[in-house]
């Protein structure tokens, strides 16, 4: 499933294109997706301005000009791709167009740009994990599926201070915390993984282990907080992960795969120079756990 910087980068990808913009024509080629579409979509969507891109967790938020928002979420094997003459195509060596069948572009877009048509955006989804909902903008943090997230980790917001707060007490291991998305919201599997392996600090760790008796945060904290914040960052820079199914909406793939220390690399030894252990797997809550039993404490 996408993560926070596979989201980030579709949203850095179709800003560009949809800010600014009209949506001159909504297309639902089906009713539903996941959930039904919200009632009269196309009517709620055609003649609008998109006035922002925005993301909440791991949520696409297409603002529009009369108080409303659509909420995207990508589900398994979503993605939003631009059709435009005038797209310019990457000639980085990491681009490699990837096919997409025509049967599951779900919804179709027709933009234009004061007044003139410029391209198209398309939602594809073969699976069909994917949702499309709809809220009054002034209302967006009420929303059942905003209301109850916690913090957003990319920038500067989340520190020691902060993950001390939000560990302190907690029993569980640090892993199944970090995945709480009503701790922080987005992280998932494979940069938790990640951080954690930077951070030198064991998956299996009692949360509530990085932070002091008077709720302070320890250096383990403040090591954490600043590897979530590096892992991310480096991930949106690389056009996040590609696995399987996730593209830029340029149609290209994400690199960060390319960049992984721990995730899905069992066997293999841990590519910290000083250390001389191997990558292990373990199965924390039914997910796959990657990290290096030597160096991670």
């Amino acid at each position: 499933m996408p993560e926070l910087p596979e989201v980030e980068t579709v949203r850095r990808g179709l800003a560009p294109f949809l800010e600014g913009a009209t949506i001159e024509r909504f297309e639902a080629r089906r009713p539903d997706l996941r959930f039904p579409l919200p009632d009269h979509i196309e009517e709620i969507c055609n003649g609008r301005l998109i006035t922002g891109l925005g993301r909440r967790a791991k949520y696409l938020l297409f603002h529009l000009d009369d108080d409303m928002t659509l909420i995207s979420h990508l589900g398994m094997s979503g993605s939003w791709r631009i059709e435009s003459d005038g797209l310019s195509k990457p000639t980085a060596a990491t681009y490699h167009p990837k096919g997409k069948s025509g049967p599951h572009d779900h919804l179709v877009l027709d933009i234009a740009c004061l007044g003139k048509p410029v391209g198209r955006v398309i939602y594809n989804d073969p699976r069909r994990f994917g949702f499309l909902l709809q809220s009054r903008t002034s209302e967006l943090d009420r929303h059942p599926a905003l209301s109850g997230l916690g913090m957003e980790p990319l920038g500067n917001a989340l520190g020691g201070t902060e993950l001390a707060r939000l560990m302190a007490g907690r029993i569980a291991p640090l892993k199944a915390a970090l995945l709480d998305q009503r701790l922080i919201a987005g992280l998932g599997n494979i940069y938790v993984c990640e951080a954690l392996w930077l951070s030198r600090l064991s998956p299996r760790r009692r949360a509530g282990s990085i932070v002091r008796k008077n709720g302070g945060p320890t250096e383990r904290a403040d090591r954490l907080a600043s590897a979530i914040r590096s892992v991310l960052t480096e991930a949106v820079e690389a056009g996040g992960s590609s696995l399987r199914d996730h593209i830029r909406a340029d149609g290209t793939l994400g690199y960060f795969q390319h960049r992984f220390k721990v995730y899905d690399r069992e066997g293999r030894d841990c590519p910290r120079e000083e250390c001389n252990g191997v990558i292990k797997r373990i199965v924390q809550s039914g997910r796959s756990t990657f990290h290096c039993p030597v160096c991670q404490r």
